[in-house]
């Protein structure tokens, strides 16, 4: 395998600094969510356009996917459309705080399907940073957790984002070691579009008569948490698997407070800040001992 250009950790903690401007842009835009979805993951599609002609053989790599790889395919863009859809659908009824700590619960489901999927074994150590990390997040949104209601349907559909968004990594993890990170990006944004786009007409849902702040966020959904956010992910998980890059997310919903302190007035409150290093020191302790497969065996027949 060829060597990353920059260190894959330092690109997964870039990554995740652009996708906590995610919920702070839903929230501002006035429009449904599942047209906000549809707009972002349009223009992304167009801002990768330029990335395809950049990128030597790109257009030809697509033409020789396998039709493995397009069924592949077509199954993680209709992931990332649900991920998106159920997401931005649960800030409708439940708080900031509250839909990204269940939403990035993701390391939940990556240590199990990176387990059977790719027999993916993990030390003590990582596995416990891991734990850390998920109870941090807990932490940060133990207060804001509302019982009942819409706010319990908003986490729901929170939690189901999580599901979904890391069958989406998975198959990644897997296409990844066969096809450019562009030329998969692309692929999978366009596919995503197509799915999102046919649900927004299916419901009737109207893609015009938008204030022109809407088209804005629009556009920043497309640009920060997507082509610096989802696209460097999608690089990087060539070389850091689905479970590392769950657990690198953990990290959105400090990146997400500090926006929503910013920008909405929220108060920073201790439960968050304590939420906050202890998911950082989880992250450490997973990075720290995170070790591959290989690795671990070396270290049982030693």
């Amino acid at each position: 395998m060829e060597r990353p250009i920059i260190p894959p950790y330092f690109a997964l903690f870039l990554a995740v600094l652009a996708i906590s401007t995610s919920a702070i842009f839903v929230k501002l835009s006035s429009a449904p969510a599942p047209v906000i979805a549809t707009y972002r993951l349009l223009f992304s599609v167009i801002l990768t356009v330029p990335f395809m002609f950049m990128t030597k053989g790109a257009w030809r790599e697509i033409i020789q996917l396998t039709s493995k790889q397009w069924i592949l395919s077509i199954l993680s863009g209709g992931f990332l459309a649900a991920h998106f859809l159920l997401w931005f659908d649960s800030l409708n009824y439940t708080s900031i705080a509250s839909s990204t700590v269940l939403v990035t619960l993701q390391p939940l489901f990556a240590f199990i399907g990176g387990y059977y999927l790719f027999k993916e074994r993990l030390s003590k150590m990582a596995i416990s940073g891991g734990l850390f990390a998920i109870m941090g997040s807990f932490v940060i949104g133990w207060g804001d957790f509302r019982v009942g209601g819409l706010a319990l349907y908003g986490d729901l559909l929170a939690l189901l984002a999580a599901f979904v968004v890391t069958l989406y990594w998975l198959i990644g993890q897997y296409l990844r070691s066969g096809i450019s990170s562009t030329v998969y990006s692309f692929v999978v944004y366009f596919i995503s579009t197509v799915f999102l786009l046919g649900h927004s007409l299916f419901y009737g849902h109207p893609l015009t008569g938008y204030q022109l702040a809407d088209w804005g966020w629009f556009i920043c959904l497309a640009f920060f948490p997507t082509l610096l956010g989802h696209s460097i992910l999608n690089w990087v998980i060539k070389w850091l698997n689905t479970t590392t890059v769950s657990v690198g997310i953990l990290f959105e919903p400090i990146g997400t407070c500090i926006l929503a302190y910013f920008i909405f007035g929220d108060i920073v409150t201790l439960p968050q800040w304590i939420g906050g290093f202890i998911i950082l020191f989880g992250i450490f302790l997973f990075i720290r001992f995170n070790k591959s497969k290989e690795e671990l065996d070396q270290n049982e027949t030693t």
